[in-house]
């Protein structure tokens, strides 16, 4: 008799087991630069498992660009990095052809989005023109220019910033678009012992230091095979069952007065499949869905007009009402 209820009946464990073994290394590489933040660390490789995309929230300064171009390092991808700004033109998030005199031809230039792991910083800064064409690539993962379709080498990954200080000058991602995005993570702080190990490295590295050491542990197929691992890994009836009504509840709550769509359950159960993949197992669990909530359901609910004065945020309403969602039992 199978021990644990939401294990499926046969488990193929030598491909969770090195799924685990290479998650594992891509932790370590990226402790090497990224302190302090290990909740961050494993919701990012939860969402590159998932084939997602992540919404970044923190303040400036919490390395949020070496955990982009550190996690690149890992596995041999391409990073690439867009400021948005107000005058930023969907041609230089694509790309665009160029008249050349020479050859008397065309030519392609390609823009940032050709990479494996792309960095919107301030995404909210640019028009929405803008931020349609960038969120219209992470959706179909292919780019037209001038009629010309052109794919995206896998994996592909956008990780958009939003600052939470400054709103003056910005352009907030319509719901529908903020959708797209697989999780919202924040970025706080790290602890203190954590802080001063960071100050002290930074201080002692040349410009342009960070990151050297990380070691490339896999190439991007990997990853490839990888996603395709974690979407294979099995999810009873009742945790999907689970996952939708977490979704249903929001919209059901007083407090909400937009909930979470199909696509928001969707993604809980993806994340929850990556959350598996993370602890080295073969099949998900209600705690991975309860796990994955909170991040997967921020940026797609809105609080009621009377809740969001009252002070509370939205961590704290869809935590009330994912404990109010009992959970599947044997």
């Amino acid at each position: 008799m199978n021990p644990d209820p939401y294990a499926p009946p046969s488990q193929e464990m030598p491909p969770v087991r090195s799924l685990a073994e290479l998650i594992q290394r891509m932790r370590e590489q990226i402790r090497k630069v990224i302190l302090g933040q290990e909740i961050v660390i494993d919701q990012v490789i939860a969402a590159l498992l998932a084939g997602g995309h992540v919404l970044l929230e923190g303040k400036p300064g919490l390395g949020k660009t070496h955990l982009v171009t550190t996690l690149a390092k890992t596995f041999g991808g391409a990073s690439a990095r867009i400021q948005f700004t107000p005058d930023l033109m969907p041609s230089d998030v694509t790309g665009f052809r160029l008249f050349d005199m020479k050859s008397q031809t065309f030519q392609l230039r390609q823009g940032p989005v050709f990479t494996n792991l792309l960095l919107a910083d301030e995404i909210n800064r640019a028009p929405a023109k803008t931020q349609s064409a960038l969120l219209e690539v992470m959706q179909e993962q292919q780019v037209t220019i001038d009629g010309e379709t052109l794919k995206l080498s896998p994996p592909f990954m956008t990780l958009a910033t939003q600052n939470p200080v400054e709103h003056e000058g910005t352009y907030p991602l319509p719901e529908a678009q903020l959708d797209r995005f697989i999780m919202k993570v924040l970025i706080d702080y790290p602890e203190r012992e954590a802080e001063c190990e960071i100050v002290t490295r930074a201080s002692a590295e040349t410009p342009g230091g960070a990151g050297r050491e990380v070691a490339v542990i896999c190439g991007p197929w990997e990853i490839v095979a990888a996603q395709q691992a974690t979407a294979a890994i099995q999810v009873v009836p009742e945790v999907v069952g689970y996952a939708v009504a977490i979704a249903q509840a929001t919209r059901e709550s007083r407090s909400v007065s937009l909930g979470a769509g199909t696509r928001g359950a969707i993604s809980l159960v993806r994340i929850g499949k990556a959350f598996a993949a993370l602890d080295g197992r073969g099949f998900v669990t209600p705690d991975d869905i309860k796990r994955a909530a909170l991040p997967v359901l921020r940026h797609r609910v809105q609080l009621t007009p009377e809740i969001a004065i009252s002070g509370q945020d939205v961590d704290d309403v869809l935590q009330a009402i994912v404990e109010s969602v009992p959970a599947p039992r044997q």
